[in-house]
């Protein structure tokens, strides 16, 4: 499944989804998110050597693994994929708690 995010803000999201909210729960929060049935991304991949989020999915992305790279967009390759990949498969993903 592909997502393109057009004029997309995370803080914006979230305070979208906070004015709607009613609930008690994280769950009944992400269902007011603009895409609910998203998964929340495993791993993100951050290219032209910028180390930030950049206001992207800052919720969603609570326990993603973040990788940096130096390789712009339109240069990032199938290599430069393979690379990231490996190297979050090498990583022992721990998930904080409340």
């Amino acid at each position: 499944t592909l997502y393109v995010a057009f004029n997309y803000g995370g803080r914006a999201e979230i305070i979208d989804a906070a004015r709607e909210f009613t609930g008690t729960t994280e769950e009944e929060f992400h269902a007011l998110l603009y895409a609910p049935e998203m998964h929340d991304p495993d791993l993100i991949i951050r290219t032209s050597g910028e180390q930030r989020l950049s206001n992207y999915l800052l919720w969603q992305s609570a326990y993603s693994e973040l990788h940096f790279t130096e390789v712009l967009w339109p240069d990032f390759s199938r290599a430069d994929l393979e690379f990231a990949l490996a190297e979050f498969d090498a990583r022992k993903r721990r998930f904080g708690g409340r």
